[in-house]
């Protein structure tokens, strides 16, 4: 059995650091390492090659220096190594990428192929979907377990959902993304590197993969970088030692200062409510070139309110542009939506109703966006960055040729009437406002970074029944769905105006009961946790902040135990007010915190959990 297994080399993202003079990143001294989701996904195929015999290709694309990243893999057990090394390929965005690594992995004709599911520095997750796209096969993304049968050509994987997890089957050959669990860490021994060198890299160039070089590189990317911008949080570091009960009231009036149970508004401030337009039914097909998309999502049978966020910012940019708002609505018995939609700003719905997609798929799901898309062209299409979202959009962006930016904190409209898509990189550390080539634009959006709109009273929207003619069917059979409770809350994290983190410091799982008062306290506040706590077992992994997990944005972050890793707190850098308790007072929180109480957290939380209660109250 062959595998191939695409690895990205990175620089170490807490070690970056970012010059506003020329506003660029300081790369030198910056050590560079694989991603780690590819490191899982290599050592899951050295696993399956002790299985199963064969081969794992280590393969990636970079300049000369990306030539240690295969070294590296050669030390933790691959086979050989593909360097895909030119000129050519210099500048390219996701989809360039995925052109040059598809004609790769077509020339090996792998039976299966393996990668991250993001690369910690871009936080796309496009690749992999994306080559699955270009080389036909089915796609598997955030896989946690991973089992072959290499004699039937069958493999069985599970999924992780927004709400659980899923069991797949399918058949080879197929693409599969790593999760955090997939294999166990481990790292080469002295003499794995010295073994390494006898090993095999064979470096190719553009002309060796019969590729057009004007698909590949800066000349082939559809989206390019304008710049980037530095994202850094001033924080006051507003320590408060001594005895607890004086800090916890100190700490309880500063909180309702800054309105942490004070009503919030819908939209943020200077934004208009969207007024109630006619259904666009009788605009001309040509005029619908300038509206703008939004595909909704439902969870737990009702819409996501990163769809309402989507509405609302489509609404902003279509007014811009002249153009109306679309929703694009796919599933089972998804009519009765249809009015909240248009409540949100949706002027028409686009619906695909049918038995088919009750429960979402990527191959029929792609097919129908892709169609839909285009079939009328609009001027942009946006979609959550969910786990949906990730899984469809770049399958979708890549069917059609279009460019795609993932993970978007902001969209707007420049002065030249360009659509300014912004994204984090480098774990956060800034933000590059992107450009797209191709249209439609293509974004998905971090849930909860945008605001909603108040609903429109009245409001209408048309209704457009989608094709359903030739619907492909899935080469995936889900063999079993389990919801996870716990797994599901965590989705509310996209959304929360208020969460609450833990860490090793809380000591264990029996410290989660008095958390989960602290968080009724604040009204039921989702639960968030570091990676070391999810790798401990006592939260799922749905529930991890930070590098390798969630990014995201409550007005108030409390963090509870955590001692400030780099790698958890780009996770809440767009956090508006973060409260750290902690019993060391030189952990590195205090100084990434606003305010901070240093004391013991079985001490200081119960206490702290009895003064918010009663101020919420007080807000009843």
């Amino acid at each position: 059995m062959k595998q191939i297994v695409l690895v990205k080399q990175v620089p170490a993202v807490a070690e970056l650091a970012f010059d506003p003079a020329t506003r660029t990143l300081k790369r030198d001294g910056v050590r560079l390492e694989v991603s780690s989701f590819d490191v899982r996904a290599l050592l899951r195929a050295v696993e399956l090659r002790a299985e199963h015999g064969g081969e794992v290709v280590a393969l990636t694309m970079g300049p000369p220096p990306a030539r240690e990243a295969l070294v590296y893999c050669l030390a933790l057990g691959a086979d050989r190594g593909i360097h895909l090394c030119d000129r050519a390929f210099a500048g390219a965005d996701t989809l360039a990428t995925a052109r040059a690594l598809a004609a790769a992995v077509a020339r090996e004709r792998a039976d299966l192929v393996l990668c991250g599911r993001a690369s910690v520095d871009a936080e796309t997750a496009q690749v992999g979907p994306e080559v699955a796209e270009l080389l036909d096969l089915p796609q598997v993304c955030s896989a946690r377990t991973l089992v072959v049968d290499a004699a039937a050509r069958t493999f069985t994987a599970e999924r992780e959902t927004d709400d659980g997890a899923e069991t797949v089957t399918g058949v080879l050959p197929a693409l599969v993304t790593a999760g955090e669990d997939l294999a166990p860490e481990r790292f080469p021994r002295r003499a794995d590197k010295e073994a390494a060198k006898a090993k095999p890299i064979v470096a190719l160039a553009a002309v060796d993969l019969g590729l057009d070089p004007a698909t590949l590189g800066a000349a082939g990317s559809p989206t390019r970088v304008e710049g980037l911008e530095t994202v850094a949080v001033a924080r006051p570091g507003r320590v408060l030692a001594g005895d607890v009960d004086p800090a916890i009231a100190t700490l309880v009036a500063a909180l309702e200062a800054r309105g942490i149970f004070a009503p919030v508004g819908a939209a943020a401030p200077g934004d208009a409510a969207p007024g109630a337009s006619a259904p666009t039914a009788g605009r001309a097909a040509a005029a619908r070139d300038r509206d703008v998309w939004v595909v909704a999502e439902l969870f737990e049978g009702a819409v996501r309110r990163v769809t309402l966020e989507l509405l609302a910012t489509a609404r902003r940019l279509a007014d811009a542009r002249g153009g109306g708002v679309a929703a694009v609505l796919l599933g089972r018995d998804v009519g009765r939506h249809v009015a909240r939609l248009a409540g949100h700003g949706a002027d028409r719905v686009l619906v695909a109703d049918d038995p088919r997609l009750a429960t979402y798929a990527t191959e029929p799901y792609a097919a129908l966006l892709a169609r839909a898309i285009d079939a009328e062209r609009p001027t942009a299409v946006l979609l959550p960055s969910t786990y949906v979202g990730r899984d469809l959009a770049p399958r979708v962006a890549a069917r059609l040729g279009l460019g795609l930016t993932g993970d978007c904190v902001d969209l707007s409209i420049d002065a030249r009437g360009r659509l300014m898509q912004w994204k984090p990189a480098f774990g956060g550390n800034v933000v590059a406002p992107i450009l797209s080539r191709t249209r439609p634009e293509m974004a998905t959006v971090r849930p909860g970074v945008l605001p909603t709109a108040p609903a429109r009273a009245g409001a209408a929207a048309y209704v457009d029944v989608l094709p359903l003619a030739d619907l492909p069917a899935s080469r995936l059979r889900v063999v079993e769905r389990r919801r996870d409770p716990s797994a599901a809350r965590a989705a509310a994290l996209d959304e929360a105006e208020i969460a609450v983190g833990v860490g090793l410091g809380i000591g264990g799982p029996g410290a989660l009961p008095a958390v989960e008062a602290f968080t009724a306290a604040l009204g039921g506040a989702p639960l968030a946790a570091t990676r070391d706590v999810v790798d401990q077992g006592w939260l799922p992994r749905q529930r991890q902040v930070g590098l390798t997990g969630r990014a995201i944005a409550p007005r108030f972050y409390f963090a509870i135990g955590i001692r400030g890793a780099a790698e958890h707190m780009v996770g809440v850098r767009r956090a508006g007010t973060i409260v750290a308790v902690d019993k060391n007072p030189q952990a590195p929180i205090f100084a990434q915190a606003d305010l901070g109480i240093v004391g013991d957290w079985a001490e200081v939380v119960p206490r702290l959990t009895r003064a918010l209660d009663a101020l919420r109250k007080s807000f009843e």
